[in-house]
C-alpha cells in the first residue's frame, strides 16, 4: 500500500474518532469521495491498526443507528424553518 494511502486512511480513522463524525462529513474534510472513506475504513484500517478500526467501527455503528433521527431533524427544518428570533 502506498505511503498516502495509508496516510490518508489513518488521517479519516483519527478524525472520526476525534468528532465522531460521519463519513460524509470525514469526505468533505479530507477532500475525497464517502466511497474511498469507506474503503480505506473498511478494508484498509484494520491491516493498518486493528484496535483503531474497532473503535472506528463503534462509531460507524453509531450513526448507522442514528442516521434515520439526522433525517427526520432534516426534514423538519426543511419544512419547518424555526421562525427568526430578531
Amino acid at each position: 500500500m502506498r505511503t498516502y494511502i495509508e496516510q490518508r486512511t489513518l488521517d479519516a480513522a483519527h478524525y472520526l474518532t476525534d468528532t465522531g463524525g460521519t463519513v460524509r462529513q470525514c469526505a468533505a474534510f479530507l477532500g475525497v469521495s464517502k466511497t474511498t472513506i469507506h474503503k480505506d475504513i473498511r478494508k484498509r484500517l484494520p491491516e493498518l491498526d486493528g484496535e483503531l478500526a474497532l473503535q472506528v467501527n463503534a462509531i460507524l455503528e453509531n450513526n448507522k443507528a442514528d442516521r434515520h433521527l439526522r433525517g427526520g431533524r432534516a426534514t423538519r427544518q426543511k419544512y419547518h424553518p424555526a421562525p427568526n428570533a430578531g
